[in-house]
């Protein structure tokens, strides 16, 4: 190889390593986000969480390790709920749901599309924390869309950022 072509090589490898350097941090998910879905009930995050200091997992189990967190039965949030006086309609409606003892219709916020095959369970052995993909959840007393986390962007900027390897095939189908 030449000395001129070899130059430029080296200068163009110097440039990406500068620029690469220079990957801005993780996005939010910015003004075009959907606006905040409507739940059938108030809930307030920032006061569960936040101020009562209750553990995303308290609420959020994950059996198997699979794809989506649970939303805990009615009749976990009926039972510390007892104790105080149903005088509000969001309370008198908790009630009469645990009633019928069908589970709460919760709108979900964060969702990767079908052909996603992606796990919470590696994510939290390695200690990923829940804010890191969800945003500052305790602090929130409605929830929305607040990070491109479930944009393959956004899951490719974690991962180099940890710098972990990922391969096409560990969250797509692969190609027949």
């Amino acid at each position: 190889m030449q000395i001129p072509a070899l130059a430029g090589l080296l200068g163009t490898l110097i440039l990406c390593v500068g620029l690469r350097a220079q990957a801005p941090p993780p996005v939010t998910a910015g003004p075009n986000a959907p606006p905040a879905p409507t739940q059938p009930l108030p809930y307030s995050h920032r006061f569960h969480v936040g101020d009562l200091g209750l553990d995303c997992a308290d609420c959020h189990t994950n059996p198997g390790g699979g794809k989506l967190m649970t939303y805990p039965p009615t009749e976990t949030c009926a039972s510390c709920h007892r104790t105080n006086p149903a005088g509000s309609k969001s309370l008198q409606l908790l009630v009469t749901m645990a009633g019928s003892q069908k589970p709460i219709p919760w709108v979900r916020v964060y969702q990767v599309p079908d052909y996603v095959f992606w796990q919470h369970g590696p994510h939290l052995a390695a200690k990923v924390a829940c804010v890191e993909c969800h945003g500052p959840v305790a602090e929130r007393d409605v929830l929305s869309l607040e990070t491109d986390v479930t944009t393959m962007r956004g899951c490719q900027r974690c991962h180099e950022k940890r710098q972990v390897f990922t391969d096409c095939g560990d969250c797509h189908e692969p190609r027949q």
